[in-house]
């Protein structure tokens, strides 16, 4: 089916990902979360490998490094394995999900239970349960998968949104595989196209500025950088960069086709104030984009 995504298709999923996406991302600047880490014996960053890997089962960090895909492999092997002496991975799931359940109930307080969320959680939950039976090629999705169904609606929908994003993020790796680029060459690239600060991008990733360096130095050589003293893509790095998001969008584009384009409307114009909440709160650089969206986007 990802084959015969056609422009509308595409649109779809980007549009309905993006205003979805920081309903999810939360959990990852949880305080909530954090202390629900700690209380397990380890810090944000190892509780952050853990949690995440652990629908993987006791993940080797190799597999971390495979499917996490542009983190520094030495900062992924500070946090496993000794993540799982400290706690099974499934005290590490239970700790995510506590966490994001605290700091949802404390960002969105009586919304809760609002009609509008359990209606949100059902779409959401429509369209990722679409996914399950094309689990192929996608690892971190189909662990993921294989969790529980929370039953609280505003931890449906939060599940439902990891469930999409890690379907879209499997298939993003596949394109940035294709096109040929390595983990920190995907973050330079990124960095490139101006969306995002690159430091933060190396910071958040633990590359040093050398390995940076090496890898702007490479891509340079490989015709996907300007040589000037900015990061910046030439024309031919920004068509290629282009391509990848599109490949990404076309490979996530099945739930939401699914869906239907009238669904996906619903569920965007019913998620936004939530996820527009949540961002407020924990992402700030992603009230603007939502914002925004709002206005070009039905």
């Amino acid at each position: 089916m990802t084959q015969d995504v056609n422009r509308d298709g595409v649109a779809l999923a980007r549009k309905t990902w993006r205003t979805l996406e920081p309903y999810h991302g939360g959990v990852y600047f949880s305080p909530e979360a954090a202390d629900e880490y700690a209380a397990l014996g380890v810090d944000a960053t190892t509780g952050y490998f853990a949690s995440r890997s652990a629908a993987l089962g006791a993940a080797p960090p190799d597999l971390v490094i495979a499917t996490f895909y542009n983190f520094n492999p030495q900062l992924v092997r500070r946090a496993i394995p000794a993540a799982w002496e400290a706690a099974a991975p499934q005290r590490f799931a239970a700790a995510r999900l506590s966490g994001i359940d605290a700091t949802l109930r404390r960002i969105l307080g009586a919304d809760i239970s609002s009609p509008a969320l359990a209606r949100a959680a059902e779409l959401a939950r429509s369209a990722a349960e679409a996914s399950v039976c094309h689990p192929q090629g996608r690892p971190l999705f189909a662990a993921h998968a294989a969790l529980p169904w929370p039953s609280a609606p505003h931890l449906v929908l939060w599940h439902a949104q990891t469930l999409l994003r890690e379907f879209r993020g499997d298939g993003h790796v596949a394109a940035l595989l294709a096109a040929g680029l390595s983990g920190i060459e995907a973050l330079v690239t990124h960095a490139a196209t101006g969306e995002i600060d690159a430091g933060v991008l190396r910071a958040s990733r633990a590359w040093t500025p050398e390995h940076w360096e090496q890898a702007v130095q490479n891509l340079r050589e490989r015709g996907w950088l300007d040589d000037g003293p900015h990061l910046a893509l030439t024309e031919d790095g920004a068509r290629r960069r282009a391509e990848i998001e599109h490949t990404t969008d076309r490979l996530a584009a099945l739930p939401y086709i699914t869906l239907g384009p009238a669904a996906a409307a619903e569920l965007r114009s019913l998620a936004r104030p939530f996820s527009l909440a949540v961002a407020q709160e924990l992402l700030p650089w992603a009230v603007d984009r939502l914002k925004a969206d709002r206005t070009d986007w039905s």
